[in-house]
């Protein structure tokens, strides 16, 4: 079995870390615009980041050393398993961006700040939402990248495409985590481009989320303060 470079197991910690700081914003969100208790979906996203972890992390082991015994599940499985949580994550904050809109179409009585503030951890989450994605996506996870058992890629990141560039060049969270940052503000690709339908669909759905954020809640709360 390929075995996997040295400190594999922590170079998942920064997706780890991102999902933790999406659980943190939307506990911090205000409850009117959650679907139920600002908890309740935060505690299950915890619920199914604990069993990721720790599946990853024995795989991540498991590979780097081929004698070590015990039954996983498949690389495949695990992958449902975060694509369940991704989209869970997505879904609960597109839930609290059309709550947010409703509440400014039917005359919120909200102070400018306060809109700031939710709309900010709303364009906030999404962003790193997307950017898990698009490391959850890529060349088929980051299990297989770092296996050199990837397929096709999905973004084409300037590294690769630099005929100077290193040849054994993977891409870290940080990486994706730009794209899903200069998409949201750009509202389209910079240096990254990208490859596949499935990326081109979620990049425009978070241009779009992003678009909506700024252009008609952040502006409200403009107005209201000025």
């Amino acid at each position: 079995m390929t075995q996997l470079p040295t400190g594999f197991s922590s170079s998942l910690w920064p997706a780890r870390i991102a999902i933790l700081a999406i659980i943190a914003l939307q506990v911090l969100l205000n409850e009117r615009l959650t679907a139920g208790p600002n908890w309740l979906l935060p505690a299950l996203e915890a619920a199914l980041l604990i069993p990721l972890s720790v599946v990853r992390h024995a795989q991540a082991r498991q590979s780097a050393s081929p004698s070590a015994q015990g039954w996983l599940p498949s690389h495949g499985a695990s992958r449902v398993l975060a694509f369940v949580l991704i989209a869970l994550l997505n879904l609960a904050n597109l839930v609290s961006l059309l709550l947010l809109v409703q509440a400014l179409l039917h005359g919120s009585k909200a102070t400018g700040r306060l809109l700031l503030i939710n709309a900010l951890n709303i364009w906030l989450t999404n962003i790193i939402v997307s950017a898990l994605w698009y490391w959850e996506l890529d060349r088929g996870g980051p299990l297989k990248r770092q296996w050199r058992q990837e397929r096709a890629p999905d973004l084409l990141f300037p590294q690769m495409a630099a005929a100077s560039g290193p040849g054994d060049w993977t891409p870290s969270f940080v990486d994706y985590l730009f794209v899903a940052f200069t998409n949201a503000t750009a509202f389209s690709p910079t240096d990254t481009l990208p490859l596949t339908q499935n990326v081109k669909l979620l990049m425009m759905v978070q241009a779009a989320t992003s678009l909506l954020t700024i252009a008609l809640v952040a502006s409200r709360a403009v107005n209201i303060l000025a």
